[in-house]
């Protein structure tokens, strides 16, 4: 793009299909550009999805879930946990943002030096998604499948409207989590979240 587009997320729709599609480095501006006040996606069909800013439940709801991550990596203390502000290229040309994260140090190594200043190269081990109430569900279960597709581990989907979760694991249906807690395997041995400490964030 000659010119980086200013994006008004009062003014424009969800999702907006550039015409010649924008390359890595142009989209990789693109967001540096919007920083302040929208986050963008890029889908494989190369489509611009676009994230306003959130609510006040969704944005308690998302730090409420990055802190306990958080703190089960300080007990583990092995890869990354990466925050709703991190965008991911995938190997089927996307470029998603999870609302948390998490890469194993054998995932990191195949980085190379300098790979996490940008958008890393990389697919997390696992993701957690949380549903905001203006998010269309069939399009973020469509997510979880690409996250999965690209090599994720684990994926789990938090939806505080519904008051569950839903475990997706390759090769396996969703699994349907309605009690208090969901409990981490494989890359995330240990974690467990309280997921009544995630609803409380959605109460006046």
């Amino acid at each position: 793009m000659a010119t980086l587009l200013r994006i008004d997320p009062e003014s424009l729709p969800r999702t907006l299909a550039l015409d010649p599609p924008v390359t890595d480095a142009e989209f990789e501006a693109l967001c540096r550009e919007n920083v302040s006040n929208i986050r963008l996606e890029r889908t494989k069909e190369g489509i611009v999805r676009m994230n306003p800013p959130t609510g006040g439940f969704t944005g308690s709801g998302n730090a409420e879930i990055t802190y306990q991550v958080g703190q089960w990596w300080r007990t583990h203390d092995r890869g990354r946990v990466f925050d709703s502000n991190t965008a991911f290229h995938l190997s089927d040309g996307s470029i998603l943002s999870p609302d948390a994260s998490y890469v194993s140090p054998e995932r990191l190594k195949t980085l190379p030096k300098g790979g996490l200043r940008g958008f890393p190269h990389a697919c997390p081990d696992f993701v957690i998604e949380l549903v905001s109430e203006s998010d269309p569900v069939k399009a973020v279960k469509e997510k979880m499948n690409d996250w999965l597709a690209n090599g994720a581990l684990l994926a789990w989907l938090i939806d505080p409207y519904q008051r569950q979760a839903l475990v997706f694991r390759p090769g396996r249906e969703a699994e349907m989590i309605t009690g208090d807690q969901v409990a981490g395997e494989g890359p995330v041995e240990g974690l467990v979240l309280d997921l009544a400490r995630v609803w409380r964030c959605y109460e006046d």
